[in-house]
């Protein structure tokens, strides 16, 4: 495995056997398969699962890692191309990052760009840019419209709890967020649920529809599965029969990038939040709960959902690790 930026570059049958190794990696509790190996980690965005995660996973295998962030260990940082730097920042990126990888066998870089350009953005041209910068292995730790990490550990989550392939229904459901998200975690996702067979539904509010380019990369995974893409604001037809409700939140498409009126726009739907009565007309049993976390208590979800039997948030960030750890073996080992 040369990079893992993309989970739609890996065909189904490649992805099943990454998961088939980390459930094998998952029973071990100590191994040195990746001794002397070393990951950097470049965090443009903050983090709490991706980063620890993938340090847990270099240690289980017996490597190292060190990371690089321009709030926790650098001067100033210009991410910014053809700019005359007079300003704070001491270093541009365009140095930084060869050298951060002229230390390491592998990288992971996690940049997610400001969101001022849709076109852009679907294109992912930022963390292009980023990765052509490098001459080893490089990991996709999220950018502007891809998660390949988390929707690994979806997947895996998923065969563990047995849920079915083609036939088994995923909600993908747009919850309140104050802020303005990225489109990576509801795009992959989706992408992801198709990709295993499934009937996916996107549950939306008016003026968050997803982008025709994410809805054609699902629909086209989805055919050649078995699968199939809906998007609805119909909430009761939406998650009649689900099997998982997957929350999750992203920027309004049709005011993209301009804040004042996004921020307007979701205000309108604050009471999108889940809670036992958004389950009160499913019959499948159980319907579990997922969310790729960080989540907004009593914002998003209420606690007692993410309390509950139903939820499986914790799964899917302990399957991270398992799942990475996968991904490393196969690059690095």
């Amino acid at each position: 495995m040369k990079d893992f930026c993309d989970l739609a570059d890996f065909s189904i049958e490649e992805v099943e056997r990454l998961i088939i190794q980390a459930n094998k990696l998952e029973q071990r509790s100590s191994m040195q398969m990746l001794q002397g190996k070393v990951l950097a980690l470049l965090f443009l965005n903050p983090s709490l699962r991706t980063l620890t995660s993938f340090q847990a996973s270099m240690i289980r295998l017996g490597g190292g890692t060190f990371v690089i962030s321009p709030e926790m260990s650098i001067h100033g940082l210009e991410t910014r191309s053809g700019v005359v730097m007079d300003g704070a920042a001491a270093e541009h990126i365009r140095e930084a990052v060869p050298v951060i990888a002229s230390y390491a066998d592998a990288i992971g870089i996690r940049a997610i760009a400001p969101r001022n350009s849709l076109e852009d953005d679907l294109q992912d041209e930022y963390s292009k840019e980023l990765r052509s910068l490098c001459d080893i292995p490089v990991l996709n730790l999220e950018s502007s419209i891809r998660h390949p990490c988390q929707s690994l550990s979806d997947w895996k989550t998923l065969e563990d709890l047995s849920i079915p392939k083609q036939g088994g229904k995923f909600v993908f459901t747009w919850v309140y967020h104050p802020e303005a998200l990225p489109l990576a975690i509801p795009g992959d996702t989706i992408h992801m649920a198709a990709s295993r067979g499934m009937d996916v539904t996107v549950l939306r509010p008016d003026g968050f529809s997803l982008p025709k380019e994410i809805i054609d990369r699902a629909e086209l995974a989805a055919s050649l599965t078995g699968g199939s893409i809906t998007q609805t604001n119909d909430r009761n037809n939406a998650l009649e029969g689900a099997h998982i409700v997957y929350a999750g939140s992203w920027s309004s498409t049709t005011f993209y990038g301009d804040y004042p009126k996004d921020q307007k726009a979701r205000g309108e739907y604050s009471d999108w939040c889940v809670d036992e009565t958004w389950f009160k007309g499913i019959t499948s049993d159980p319907c579990y709960f997922m969310h790729a976390l960080p989540v907004r208590r009593g914002v998003e979800v209420e606690d007692h959902i993410l309390d509950g039997a139903r939820s499986v948030v914790v799964r899917q960030a302990q399957n991270r690790m398992f799942t990475q750890m996968s991904v490393l073996l196969d690059m690095l080992g």
